[in-house]
C-alpha cells in the first residue's frame, strides 16, 4: 500500500528547492541592478558636476543607511538589538574593513590604468574562495575552481600587454581584494553566528562605528574645505542626485547583505566583478574609447564565457533530494 502522504512530501521538497533557487537567483540580480544604478549616479555627481570629496559621497551614504534604519526600527518595522558594550564586539572588524575597503578602491581607481586595475581587482574573486574555505570551511565544486580560474587568467590575460610598475597603486588594489574577500566572508561568518544581530543590525552598527574615523580621515584629507567652497551647493538638481545616491548607497548594501546570506560570499564577490566585466565588454561596441588588441580580446572573452559558466553551476536549479521513508506494509 503507498503512504499517501509521499507525494505530499515530495511535493514540499520540490517546491522548497523551487522557492530557494528562487532567492538566490532573485537576491543575485537585485544586487547585479543596485551595483551598476549606484555607479550610474556617483558617476553624474562626480564626474558631471565635478564633485570633489568621494569619501564625504560615502559618508552621506552612511549617514542614509543610519538614518532609514533607526527610522524603521522606531516605527516597528523591523528588528535589530540596542547599542550595548558588546555591540562593537559582535560587529568588528566589519567598520574597519568597510572604511578600508573604500579608501584603497579609490586610491587604486587613480593610481593605476583601468587594465591593470581590473586585472587586480579580479583576485579578490580567488582569496574569497580561499577564505570561505579556510575560515567558513566552504569546499568548492571542481566546475567553480575551473570557472574561477578562467575569469582570472583571462583578466591577466586581458591587461597583460599593460603591466606599466606603479607600486603604490598595486598596493592598494592587493589591499583591496583583500578587504572585498573580507568583507563577504565575516558578513557570512556574521550573519551565521550572530544571528540576534542579524543583517540589519549588522548594516546600522557598521556604518554607526565607521562614521568617526571617516569624518577624522575627510577632515585630515583636505577635502573637507573643498566640500565647503562647492558651487553647486545651492543647485536643486545636484541636491537630487547626491540624495538619490544616498539612497542607492543603503540599497547597495542591503542588496549585499541579502545576496551574501542567501548565496555565498563568492557569489557576492563575483557579481560584483561581472559589472566591470560586462562594461567593458560592452565597450567595444559603444562609446569609441575601446582599444582593441588581441591579447585584452582574448582575455575579455575567456573571463565572460568563466563568467557564465559560473552563473550556470550556481544558480541552475538542483534535483529535489530523494526521501526515504519507512517501508509500508500491506496488511
Amino acid at each position: 500500500m503507498v503512504d499517501p502522504n509521499t507525494n505530499d512530501e515530495e511535493t514540499l521538497v520540490e517546491d522548497s528547492s523551487i522557492i530557494t533557487s528562487f532567492s538566490k537567483i532573485s537576491t543575485a540580480l537585485f544586487y547585479a541592478a543596485a551595483s551598476m544604478l549606484i555607479t550610474v549616479v556617483n558617476k553624474s555627481v562626480l564626474t558631471s558636476y565635478g564633485f570633489p570629496s568621494f569619501q564625504f559621497l560615502a559618508i552621506c551614504q552612511m549617514f542614509m543607511t543610519i538614518f532609514v534604519l533607526f527610522i524603521a526600527k522606531s516605527l516597528g518595522k523591523l528588528k535589530f538589538p540596542d547599542l550595548n558594550r558588546h555591540t562593537f564586539k559582535d560587529t568588528f572588524p566589519m567598520p574597519l574593513i568597510y572604511l578600508g575597503n573604500m579608501e584603497f578602491g579609490l586610491g587604486g581607481t587613480k593610481e593605476l590604468s583601468l587594465p591593470m586595475f581590473t586585472m587586480l581587482r579580479r583576485f579578490s574573486i580567488l582569496i574569497t574562495m580561499l577564505g570561505e574555505y579556510y575560515l567558513l570551511n566552504i569546499r568548492p565544486k571542481f566546475s567553480v575552481k575551473i570557472s574561477v580560474g578562467m575569469m582570472v587568467s583571462g583578466a591577466v590575460i586581458a591587461a597583460s600587454n599593460d603591466l606599466g610598475f606603479n607600486f603604490n597603486g598595486y598596493m592598494f588594489v592587493l589591499f583591496n581584494d583583500f578587504l572585498t574577500a573580507a568583507n563577504g566572508v565575516f558578513t557570512k561568518k556574521k550573519l551565521n553566528s550572530k544571528k540576534e544581530m542579524g543583517k540589519y543590525g549588522l548594516m546600522y552598527y557598521s556604518s554607526l562605528f565607521m562614521i568617526p574615523p571617516a569624518l577624522i580621515l575627510l577632515y585630515f584629507s583636505g577635502d573637507l574645505d573643498k566640500v565647503y567652497r562647492f558651487s553647486y551647493w545651492l543647485h536643486t538638481p545636484f541636491l537630487i542626485q547626491i540624495f538619490i545616491s544616498s539612497i542607492m548607497g543603503f540599497i547597495l548594501n542591503y542588496s549585499i547583505m541579502l545576496c551574501t546570506q542567501y548565496n555565498s560570499a563568492l557569489t557576492t564577490t563575483i557579481i560584483g566583478c561581472l559589472k566591470n566585466i560586462f562594461v567593458t565588454y560592452m565597450g567595444m561596441f559603444i562609446g569609441g574609447d575601446y582599444v582593441y588588441t588581441l591579447n585584452n580580446f582574448i582575455g575579455i572573452n575567456i573571463s565572460v564565457i568563466g563568467s557564465l559558466f559560473y552563473t550556470y553551476v550556481t544558480f541552475r536549479p538542483s534535483a529535489p533530494s530523494q526521501i526515504k521513508l519507512p517501508n509500508t506494509i500491506n496488511i
